[in-house]
């Protein structure tokens, strides 16, 4: 099985503590699995851990989370090789990619490196359900802003570009993520940006956005456009759905 149109789900969750392991997928991974339209079998998710370096622990909390859930978890990780020589084919065996937070600068250049992008994007065309967390959301539009190169947020334009707008995440956690935002859209860097409160996702067919939903009870995501006439930036908060 396959989503019937190519789907995202942009987020800034889809983790939690879990009770008995140290990571559970909390509701907007599993919405991004509901989203594939896969049934009569186990869900197979293919999780990329680039954005943190591939690291194997939390891989394993990945995997146990798979588990836990009674899916098929298994890890695309480039360093220090990939698991196979046909990339497109492994992507193409899953029914979701869900990719983890950490560097979204340092993912885009390992990424470019090994030419992950159009894999995913064959990927995302096929029916595989694209979908992840801070990095893992940024990475999908022309670009966001960025703790990747150090406490003060920077903006990045070179995002794969399947979805033509600008990315904020954690937009209720981290005070500089909303002015960083509106200072790039009023300016011009970046193009009308889509942004979510922690635990909140957006869902995307084709490249058009068709819903606002959220993990948590609270937060919200938002729609932060440029006024010409006085190259200031607006923001439009986006109904909502809890989950």
């Amino acid at each position: 099985m396959a989503a019937d149109q190519p789907t995202i789900v942009a987020t800034s969750g889809g983790f939690r503590a879990g009770r008995r392991t140290n990571l559970e997928f909390h509701r907007l991974v599993h919405h991004a699995v509901d989203l594939s339209g896969v049934h009569g079998r186990k869900p197979r998710l293919c999780h990329i851990g680039t954005a943190s370096g591939d690291q194997r622990w939390f891989s394993a909390d990945v995997s146990e989370a798979g588990q836990l859930a009674g899916w098929e978890v298994s890890h695309l990780n480039l360093f220090t090789m990939p698991p196979t020589t046909d990339v497109p084919g492994f992507l193409a065996s899953h029914d979701v990619v869900w990719v983890g937070g950490g560097s979204v600068a340092n993912l885009l250049a390992v990424w470019a490196v090994h030419d992950l992008g159009s894999a995913l994007r064959g990927a995302w065309q096929d029916g595989v359900v694209l979908g992840g967390v801070s990095a893992g959301s940024i990475c999908w539009f022309a670009g966001g802003s960025t703790d990747s190169f150090g406490p003060e947020l920077r903006v990045v334009t070179n995002g794969l570009g399947f979805l033509p707008y600008g990315n904020g995440v954690h937009y209720d956690s981290e005070a500089a993520r909303r002015p960083t935002i509106h200072a790039a859209v009023a300016a011009g860097v970046l193009p009308v940006t889509h942004c979510t409160d922690d635990g909140a996702g957006l869902v995307y067919h084709g490249t058009e956005l068709v819903e606002a939903v959220s993990e948590r009870r609270t937060g919200g995501a938002y729609v932060v456009t440029r006024e010409e006439s006085s190259a200031t930036a607006q923001e439009e908060s986006l109904d909502i759905r809890r989950l």
